[in-house]
């Protein structure tokens, strides 16, 4: 039988419970995601990722932690890194220096973002943040809003490519989200199923073009839970056709595949029925997800997270699901590969100090 772990799931607390080793023991469970409840300080966050890598070392620990309003972790030394807007605005400053000035500035400062932010999560133990969003700032979704670099995909892909670069330097991956885009509806996917009624053509050739340039560059993707009408009446981390025929088949992808968090509204409604999390598992990993994330159910007795896990194992007995030795690959390939720089030694490191020195 071929080996998989799929499951991204949480913890309630800042230490594991007997609850939470159980879990993170379970073969189908490759990894968490950190929320601001599991945070207390440096010492206590360093201490919790040192016991989830002895509960098993291949485990990925992940977090959102773009900068702006979503950082995690923004106290006891953390920098306030800015939000994504600000590397735009940046770009299109040109002031006295001429042409282009902005933008070599911006992808500067993007690099140095990226390297912080990178630097300061691996030296708590933190494997994987969810960033670049590669969404464009359309100026209609609340839910992105500033977390967009700029409106054009062009601006996008470069500053992405460039935060990617600093990431890349403090030995950390990347995750560019909401792939085909985001950006253009209005509704939050947290709350409601947001709708986007444009043709493919168009996706293509505005908010999913940062997919096709930033290439290779990319380690993973997290699709959109946006519904695309004129392509699939499912969204996007529900579809085959999404998924498999244009970002593995037309734009080439071939890193990790996450779905979005599968506790949100949009995430559960699937051909117009909402479905439980272990169908929308399913229905995620089999439309061409590596990973599927279930975020906040481990408060309270977390019967939401044992639900899953029980049922995907049932899920593969009666072949409803198959495990895939290549997105365990993928899986395993976004773990860092070097050691981390300490805290202490990071702090009076030359290119951590200019990194800090270039933040917008």
């Amino acid at each position: 039988m071929n080996f998989h772990a799929p499951l991204i799931i949480d913890i309630a607390g800042t230490e594991l419970s007997k609850q939470d080793r159980k879990r993170l023991k379970h073969p189908l469970v490759g990894g968490l995601i950190l929320f601001a409840r599991n945070w207390a300080s440096r010492e206590q966050l360093t201490a919790l990722c040192h016991a989830i890598k002895k509960v098993r070392q291949d485990l990925l620990i992940c977090v959102d932690h773009e900068g702006g309003r979503v950082q995690r972790f923004k106290t006891d030394g953390f920098t306030h890194l800015p939000p994504m807007r600000a590397l735009g605005q940046m770009w299109a400053q040109d002031g006295k220096g001429g042409q282009g000035i902005g933008a070599l500035r911006a992808t500067r400062a993007a690099t140095a973002c990226g390297y912080v932010l990178g630097a300061e999560l691996r030296a708590c133990g933190v494997d994987l943040s969810f960033t670049p969003v590669l969404d464009l700032d359309h100026g209609e979704s609340g839910v992105i809003g500033d977390r967009a670099f700029a409106r054009d995909p062009r601006v996008v892909s470069l500053l992405a490519k460039s935060l990617m670069h600093g990431l890349q330097l403090s030995g950390m991956a990347n995750c560019g989200k909401h792939f085909p885009g985001h950006g253009f509806v209005k509704a939050d996917s947290h709350t409601d199923i947001p709708v986007d009624k444009r043709s493919l053509k168009v996706i293509l050739s505005d908010d999913a073009q940062p997919y096709d340039w930033l290439g290779t560059a990319l380690a993973s993707v997290m699709p959109a839970h946006v519904v695309y009408p004129k392509v699939d009446a499912r969204p996007a981390g529900f579809s085959a056709k999404w998924l498999g025929d244009i970002l593995r088949g037309q734009l080439r992808f071939g890193g990790a595949v996450f779905s979005d968090d599968l506790s949100m509204a949009g995430a559960r409604m699937i051909d117009g029925q909402m479905v439980s999390s272990t169908k929308a598992a399913v229905a995620a990993l089999n439309a061409g997800c590596d990973m599927v994330l279930l975020c906040n159910q481990s408060v309270g007795d977390g019967a939401e997270l044992d639900a899953l896990i029980n049922g995907l194992t049932e899920a593969q007995l009666k072949g409803q699901w198959q495990p895939s030795d290549a997105s365990e690959e993928r899986r395993l390939a976004l773990l860092p590969t070097g050691a981390a720089t300490p805290w202490d030694e990071l702090m009076v490191q030359h290119a951590y100090m200019q990194s800090l020195d270039l933040l917008p």
